[in-house]
């Protein structure tokens, strides 16, 4: 395993926050810090609240936040994966260039953040740098609430609700109801070990559709079931369209910030898109 670790070398490099604190400054207020020192709060900041999945409006209102209180001027440019921004004191500037690796939803990590923002001007301005990059490394550590299990549960439930508001009956309800939880559940469990988006996209929506066709064919050998009851086969992969990026990307082009809006916006179209070519794929495989 470790050789393999070796042999794949990451794309993106990691970025040491704690080098960009003054050597001298650990019991210096971050408020009296560098600007390289107090940019880096900002930045990362702002990097982190963009993996929450959340717009750039948002993002951008933080950063100003944190840049009003520590004495300095900010401007950044956000969109779904990338941050560039630059930092002023009246006298020099910084400028940084942050991306992620991967995009996703996490509303507790965004909570921690969004406390973070509130307290700052309480107690995060008397903190030194490297004090508040600890913090935010424990808040970097937060993972989701639920686990797989339930998050396969939840998606059961939900696309087992939209197969009855769609017209299926209690069979197409059953099937989209396992079909869903477990396709869900290897979605969680592939985004938990960080593999790509498309490949947990493809995988779990193939597994659910499969799900659903095996369990109308078990129907039908075992019970008689008529293999007409095919109105929830798309209702199973329903867990994976996207709901918060197309509300961001409408908050966000609202507010003309039309790069983050428009990235937003065409993620979301081609998730939907690559999730029903995998259903029509899977379809086409299951009718040969």
């Amino acid at each position: 395993m470790n050789k393999m670790q070796q042999l794949i070398r990451k794309n993106h490099m990691d970025i040491s926050w704690h080098e960009y604190t003054d050597e001298d400054g650990a019991n210096v207020p971050v408020t009296q810090a560098s600007l390289t020192e107090k940019a880096s709060i900002i930045g990362r900041v702002g990097i982190m609240l963009l993996s929450c999945g959340t717009g750039a409006w948002r993002v951008r209102s933080s950063m100003n936040t944190l840049a009003e209180i520590m004495g300095i001027t900010c401007t950044a440019d956000i969109g779904l994966m990338s941050i560039e921004y630059t930092c002023f004191d009246g006298q020099d500037g910084f400028s940084q260039s942050l991306c992620l690796t991967n995009t996703g939803v996490n509303t507790s990590k965004l909570n921690r953040l969004e406390h973070f923002i509130q307290e700052f001007e309480v107690d995060g301005k008397d903190m030194s740098g490297e004090e508040l990059h600890v913090l935010l490394d424990n808040i970097e550590k937060i993972h989701g609430l639920y686990s797989p299990i339930a998050l396969g549960f939840a998606a059961a439930l939900a696309c087992g609700g939209f197969t009855f508001l769609l017209g299926g009956g209690p069979i197409e309800m059953f099937c989209a109801f396992i079909g869903a939880g477990i396709g869900n559940f290897l979605r969680c469990k592939l985004s938990k070990h960080h593999f790509t988006l498309f490949l947990c996209i493809v995988s779990s929506v193939s597994l659910a559709c499969l799900v659903y066709a095996g369990l109308l064919k078990i129907g039908e050998m075992l019970f008689g079931i008529s293999i007409q009851h095919e109105a929830g086969y798309i209702c199973a992969m329903l867990f994976i369209i996207l709901g918060f990026p197309f509300i961001t990307s409408g908050i966000d082009l609202a507010k003309l910030d039309m790069r983050s809006g428009t990235e937003r916006l065409m993620y979301a179209l081609i998730v939907i898109l690559v999730a029903t070519m995998a259903a029509w794929l899977m379809a086409l495989i299951l009718h040969l």
